[in-house]
């Protein structure tokens, strides 16, 4: 049967979140570049019932993800991508997060731009961790926006990052750029496409955070913030969902934060 396609790639709590909430009467198209866990993800929705396929790829790479829009183009229509792979600082070294985090969401920007269907949409997963970083000069956003995806990391202001926990935010205030930019070349599609800032979110990845040297300050954000606990998974599938669906026809281009207020208490400081 030639059905709509969900694209969901990285494969961790939140992936499959969406998968799970977005992807039934869909082909659902998960890509990681960890093929065991892939292939557990793949077989548990698959068992309950999803139409699932699956694939590798390696954002950093060009030709990776390339052939991995053209799997999902030979699926049926692209109506759907929801892109969370990524690395935090506690994961890996600068280079790998700005390889991964920043390259690997142009590059699926870029080629899942080619391939996207006329009333489809994409999600860029970021993180507030963006939202705390300094403006960027006029000079740096317009590079991180329009410049090849080959030449980011080749930036000047870009290569010289040594430090995951200054890589990790800068990478995600570049996909906000990004992601704004390119929703001029999705709109010739007739597409849309976001990018959601999740705050400290309960996934494998979360609670490595919180088990590393930051934890204490992650758990004092939450406590601060206007909800007072910490993320779901579901919590970010919702808000991808919105986005993705025909309630969100007119918004494009743009950041969702979706942190339970701890960049608000952050910003708004104590009374």
């Amino acid at each position: 049967m030639y059905r709509e396609v969900l694209t969901v790639i990285g494969v961790g709590g939140m992936g499959q979140a969406i998968a799970r909430r977005l992807g039934s009467s869909k082909t659902v198209l998960l890509a990681d570049n960890n093929e065991r866990v892939l292939t557990s993800v793949a077989e548990s929705l698959s068992a309950d019932g999803y139409d699932v396929k699956s694939q590798t790829v390696d954002v950093a790479s060009p030709d990776s993800v390339h052939a991995l829009a053209e799997f999902a183009d030979s699926l049926g229509n692209v109506t759907q991508l929801a892109h969370t792979a990524g690395l935090s600082p506690a994961q890996a070294s600068a280079a790998s997060i700005l390889a991964v985090d920043l390259l690997g969401v142009a590059l699926v920007l870029r080629e899942f731009g080619d391939v996207i269907a006329p009333g489809g949409a994409g999600v860029v997963i970021s993180s507030m961790a963006g939202h705390f970083m300094p403006p960027l000069s006029a000079e740096q956003e317009r590079a991180l926006a329009h410049n090849p995806p080959e030449e980011l990391l080749t930036l000047d202001f870009v290569s010289k990052i040594g430090e995951p926990n200054f890589a990790y935010p800068i990478a995600k205030q570049a996909n906000v750029v990004r992601v704004r930019a390119a929703s001029a070349h999705w709109g010739r599609r007739g597409a849309r496409i976001n990018s959601i800032s999740p705050g400290i979110i309960s996934t494998p990845m979360g609670q490595q955070e919180l088990a590393s040297p930051v934890g204490d300050g992650m758990r004092a954000m939450i406590a601060m913030s206007g909800t007072g606990r910490i993320g779901t998974p579901d919590d970010i599938a919702a808000a991808v969902a919105f986005l993705l669906g025909s309630d969100a026809t007119f918004i494009t281009g743009t950041d969702l934060l979706v942190d339970g207020g701890v960049v608000a208490a952050a910003k708004a400081g104590t009374p």
